[in-house]
């Protein structure tokens, strides 16, 4: 699904990440952890195509996004991968239901694959709203910007889960949520993920979300680079 060969990304030529080889497998549910300084966000970006790095190949469903034209790496993005940012990223104008189908706006291969799942968007995200513990028809209409923070939140997992992309990436999906929410949360996602053969990346310094994995990295691992360094965002 994924692989990294020598790859190498610095801001400023200050070295961030250095990472000779790694593979992620289809399907795999990793939980990637590291210290604050260790890259992870720099690292989730190279594997979305936001950044591209100085030197090395990164692939992805094979294809070689360091060889993709910045508007290729937008679509391409836009069909194959949902991110849920540890921001969230919401548009505040619109409401939960436009927030959470926008990225159909921009994929016709994730509108197609919302409609086989649901007869309407509006129906598919009520479908994933409702798993993730959002289910109060009034909370879906409203503007997100009167959400709460762990609304918030499921809204933005929603999101990035709408039209089953190949890979879901996670940055903190859990930081606003209490335990029986996180848990309840962690396990939506994975029933998603599973039953659409989802490649999850999940991001967290909480190291008791650990044993819902079947696969852990700790960057530090992998990353060459120096350890010191610190993270850019």
């Amino acid at each position: 699904m994924i692989t990294l060969n020598n790859v190498s990304f610095a801001w400023n030529k200050t070295p961030i990440i250095d990472i000779p080889s790694l593979t992620i497998e289809a399907g795999q549910h990793l939980f990637l952890e590291g210290p604050s300084g260790s890259g992870k966000s720099t690292l989730l970006n190279l594997l979305a195509g936001v950044l591209t790095p100085q030197q090395g190949k990164i692939t992805v469903l094979g294809q070689d996004l360091t060889q993709l034209t910045s508007s290729q790496n937008d679509q391409f993005r836009s069909n194959h991968i949902g991110f849920i940012f540890q921001q969230f990223n919401l548009i505040p104008y619109l409401s939960v239901l436009e927030n959470v189908t926008l990225p159909c706006r921009f994929s016709r291969i994730r509108k197609q694959k919302s409609l086989q799942q649901s007869a309407t968007l509006n129906e598919e995200a009520i479908r994933l709203l409702s798993n993730l513990g959002l289910d109060n028809t009034e909370l879906q209409q409203r503007n997100v910007n009167e959400l709460s923070v762990g609304q918030q939140q499921r809204v933005a997992a929603a999101r990035a889960m709408i039209g089953s992309p190949d890979i879901i990436i996670a940055d903190e999906p859990t930081s606003a949520l209490d335990a029986d929410h996180r848990d309840a949360f962690i396990n939506s996602l994975f029933t998603e993920c599973e039953k659409e053969n989802i490649t999850l990346i999940f991001v967290s310094h909480d190291s008791s979300l650990e044993a819902h994995f079947p696969v852990q990295l700790n960057l530090n691992e992998v990353n060459q680079a120096n350890s010191s360094t610190k993270e850019v965002v």
